[in-house]
């Protein structure tokens, strides 16, 4: 029996595993970089060991140190939780010499699934539909280029050990081969230490369905029915949910057996899932095999009752599978959204720092956050920028959706840019609320990137309604202060005037006994509300309409967040109302001569140098950030004045690389 697990990964995953553990009475350990020295996985496990510095090619990825640890601890298990050393079958070996129990797949499975090549090839000697594509790994970019002109247009080039979306270019002609392999290879070496890239042809308007399976030593092997993981973005998934609202029962159940199948050819046991590629007319194609747990695993939890971590630790103990096919029913509907670390306005770029201020909604049975920070923590610039996966529960779509809708209002974050407004906007489109997605649909709904313009909009009256209430309480507090003249308090006014970006909206304010009347253009709302003062989060009833908005005083503005928009709203007299009209508008300074950080990162290189002259498109410097590379090109045709940065340093956001003549 399984008495003490050591965790070989950080951030949400290790506090989800910590979690069942500790339910099971199994005592845990955290592994930690010195990047992760105050983390909150370090704070939850029973002891906690340090592995090496920040870089995860230095830590996390590093077998010997994770067996010091193993040795140092007295751990006779191991959980990998995903990524780092999930899928690493030379991890699972060296462990297997150890003694020490692998909390995951035999290292033949690892081996022969864990491999996109070589399950590709597996795959089709059983019979299984895959992806037109060529099997062995590209030599060079002329060798790419000759097996994407035979495949024919568009093609994806991919990491054979990648996952998580690192790794993955799409080309639509030569030119983009060549520079997407180079980027495939460069990612897939700095995060799986494997440079194998291959090519497959690129299915246009797919869904993507993964099957989740679970499987026992004895030979038992159940599916745990779909995930619909279509909304991505730079092939990482935004949004997934179970079941697919895309699938009718005969398909699925032709998925799942086909799965199972898949999993017994190589005498597969533990959690797992196998990833389809499924077209228009529900025909799917094997796209690869992921030996491990998936990030987006909560859902399935969801819908089936099955807590996968305790069933993958049963299942190293040797025990048999509580369940059979039959047992599997899905129930209710699960959404998944990941909140990350990342400013949508500036093409998703990733944010780090401290979370100066942190507050997930509540937690009960309708939401979930798995999550890995804390308040004051910080979201390095080392790892994946998840801050936390948020998921909503209901007895149909419609439920799970409005539950959504809710907890994204709900969750309060400070100190660095997020994707929630992104995730609102998500949640709240048309097309994603029929249930109308494909692996395209954030590239088609959204083709020149995110903007505030595309945030849902929304009926201004809840804004001007909140912002004329919360402004109206301020002012009677200030109006109650000792001190006062007798006969002579200040007396507020009902009157006011709210400037948002559409224009003025004079209304009339009054205090009610369970929150306020505003009148507005002589309709008169009425919010009811218990929020007090200073109270971040207001949770209401505005003319029978359910509300959760966040409130904070900015010097003399309200900043008001809802629905994903954050606005900051001035609420004045008629008299300073008039004279605001007047005030002149600041404009912002001229940045089209600088070229500037679009985020902090490492300068990889700097491909021009001062005088040269350049021409649109071409390439000017890689920044390297949470294992991605961004390149920066040329707007337009010029020439270089000064090079600010060199290659090797660490770049603050809009810090200037170079200037422009």
């Amino acid at each position: 029996m399984i008495k003490k697990i050591l965790i070989a990964n950080r951030g949400e995953i290790a506090c989800r595993v910590i979690k069942t553990a500790k339910k099971m009475g199994i005592a845990t350990v955290a592994v930690y970089s010195d990047a992760d020295t105050d983390a909150l996985h370090k704070q939850m496990a029973d002891e906690a060991v340090h592995i090496g510095p920040a870089p995860s090619a230095e830590s996390y990825l590093v077998i010997d140190k994770i067996l010091d640890a193993i040795r140092q601890t007295g751990a006779d298990a191991v959980h990998p939780g995903y990524g780092f050393l999930s899928e690493n079958a030379g991890f699972a070996e060296a462990l297997e010499k150890e003694g020490v129990i692998f909390i995951g797949p035999p290292v033949g499975a690892i081996n022969a699934m864990g491999d996109k090549i070589a399950s590709k090839i597996l795959a089709e000697k059983a019979n299984v539909s895959t992806v037109p594509g060529h099997t062995e790994a590209v030599l060079d970019p002329d060798d790419a280029v000759k097996i994407a002109n035979d495949i024919g247009y568009p093609v994806m080039l991919k990491a054979s050990a990648g996952g998580g979306g690192k790794g993955m270019r799409l080309a639509w002609n030569d030119e983009e081969c060549r520079d997407g392999l180079e980027r495939a290879v460069n990612e897939a070496m700095s995060s799986f230490g494997d440079d194998r890239v291959f090519v497959e042809k690129f299915i246009e308007q797919p869904r993507h369905i993964e099957i989740q399976i679970i499987a026992d030593k004895h030979g038992n092997t159940v599916y745990l029915g779909e995930r619909e993981c279509s909304i991505q973005r730079r092939h990482q998934k935004v949004l997934e949910e179970a079941p697919s609202p895309f699938l009718d029962e005969k398909t699925r159940k032709a998925m799942g057996e086909e799965a199972v199948a898949l999993a017994k050819a190589v005498d597969y046991y533990s959690a797992g899932t196998v990833e389809f590629i499924v077209d228009s007319d529900k025909n799917f194609f094997f796209l690869e095999m992921n030996t491990r747990l998936q990030v987006e695993h909560p859902v399935t939890e969801l819908i089936t009752g099955c807590d996968l971590v305790e069933m993958m630790i049963n299942v190293a103990n040797g025990e048999k599978l509580p369940i059979t096919q039959k047992d599997v029913t899905l129930t209710g509907w699960a959404l998944e959204a990941r909140v990350y670390a990342e400013d949508p306005f500036r093409n998703f770029l990733p944010s780090i720092g401290r979370l100066n201020r942190y507050k997930g909604p509540v937690e009960n049975a309708n939401v979930r956050v798995d999550t890995g920070v804390y308040e004051g923590g910080e979201i390095s610039m080392y790892y994946d920028p998840m801050i936390a996966k948020l998921v909503t529960y209901g007895d149909d779509r419609a439920e799970a959706l409005s539950h959504m809708q809710a907890a994204l209002d709900a969750y309060y974050i400070r100190g660095v840019s997020h994707n929630i407004g992104f995730l609102a906007a998500l949640v709240a489109h048309p097309k994603f609320a029929a249930g109308d997605t494909t692996t395209n649909f954030i590239a088609d709904e959204y083709p020149d990137g995110f903007h505030p313009q595309d945030l849902p909009s929304e009926d201004p009256t809840i804004q001007i309604a909140v912002a004329a209430s919360v402004h109206r309480a301020y002012q009677q507090r200030a109006a109650e202060i000792s001190g006062q003249t007798p006969d002579h308090e200040r007396q507020v006014s009902d009157d006011w005037v709210v400037v948002l970006k559409d224009g003025e909206h004079p209304v009339t304010v009054r205090v009610a006994a369970d929150g306020f009347f505003v009148i507005i253009e002589g309709t008169t709302h009425e919010l009811q509300t218990d929020w007090k003062l200073g109270e971040t989060l207001m949770r209401g009833n505005l003319d029978g309409r359910n509300i959760c908005i966040q409130v904070e005083r900015q010097n003399i503005s309200y900043r008001l967040t809802h629905a994903g928009s954050q606005d900051d709203i001035l609420v004045l007299s008629p008299r300073h109302a008039e004279l605001n009209t007047h005030m002149l508008v600041k404009e912002p300074p001229d940045t089209s001569k600088l070229l500037l950080s679009p985020m902090p990162g490492l300068l990889v290189s700097v491909a021009v140098e001062s005088g040269q002259e350049i021409k649109s498109g071409e390439e000017l410097a890689v920044i390297e950030a949470m294992k991605m590379e961004n390149v920066l090109r040329a707007e337009r045709d010029g020439r270089i004045s000064t090079v600010k940065a060199a290659a090797g340093d660490s770049l603050a956001v809009d810090q200037i690389i170079m200037e422009f003549e």
